[in-house]
């Protein structure tokens, strides 16, 4: 039993407050369709009692899908018994620490997964509800849309009707820890906080918005994770957009349209 975990990227995302110490935002995240890890759910060789996951490249021991397992098993006990007998073999094709979203694709491939083979009858919403505990993006990835908007701290998704351009996908060998470029943002944005950031730009397609937009002016994110790590700069290119809090840059590829 094998689920994929895509990767997205945020069109926009602009910054349009901070409540209780977290940010609100104002985003588009569509879907990346080509770029996706796996979780395979296979039987243990031997009963064990412990959750088992393997993946193919070093994770911490509390990683976002032990912490989905955790809170999915406070409001469905039932679960434990099946990982008694399986464990979950993770092939990251992500990159970490990329603004790609892999992690938070990942509890959401699981928490979905759990729920309809396990049939634990838990809607969407509630799945989401437990998902953005692990991570801001997870909910995101819990609904499965295409395109959608995002806002709130991730928790106000509405999906986006749109056919998502084909994207060119770059990222450099920088890994990008998201707590450092939000508080650089802190540190030295705060000041151009705009709480209507953005509105305007939900209801244009990616397509339109990564011909009209700027790529600095598209995600508040850049020029603060720019100041963590300015060797992004050597990436950076006229209509090379950046996702997330990086590193990963994207294009349209405007010639598939």
């Amino acid at each position: 039993m094998t689920v994929r975990a895509y990767a997205k990227v945020n069109i926009f995302l602009k910054i349009c407050g901070i409540r209780n110490g977290y940010h609100e935002l104002r985003s588009r995240f569509v879907r990346v369709d080509s770029l996706y890890d796996t979780l395979t759910f296979s039987k243990k060789q031997h009963l064990s009692s412990s959750f088992e996951l393997i993946s193919s490249v070093p994770i911490p021991v509390s990683n976002t899908i032990t912490q989905a397992y955790a809170l999915l098993k406070e409001v469905a006990p039932r679960i434990e018994k099946f990982f008694r007998t399986h464990k979950i073999v993770l092939e990251k094709r992500i990159p970490q620490g990329a603004g790609l979203g892999g992690g938070s694709s990942d509890a959401a491939a699981f928490l979905n997964f759990c729920n309809d083979v396990m049939d634990l009858k838990l809607s969407k919403k509630k799945l989401a509800l437990i998902g953005e505990k692990v991570g801001a993006d997870v909910p995101f990835f819990i609904y499965g849309y295409p395109s959608a908007n995002v806002e709130g701290i991730g928790e106000f998704i509405t999906p986006f009707e749109e056919e998502v351009p084909p994207l060119k996908l770059l990222t450099p060998p920088i890994h990008c820890d998201t707590s450092l470029v939000y508080r650089a943002f802190r540190e030295h944005f705060a000041d151009t906080i705009d709480p209507d950031a953005g509105k305007m730009w939900m209801q244009m397609e990616s397509r339109k918005l990564l011909e009209e937009l700027e790529p600095l002016e598209a995600n508040d994110l850049y020029k603060a994770a720019l100041t963590v790590y300015p060797l992004l700069r050597k990436y950076q290119a006229p209509h090379r957009f950046f996702s997330g809090s990086g590193s990963t840059f994207f294009e349209q590829l405007k010639n598939q349209l």
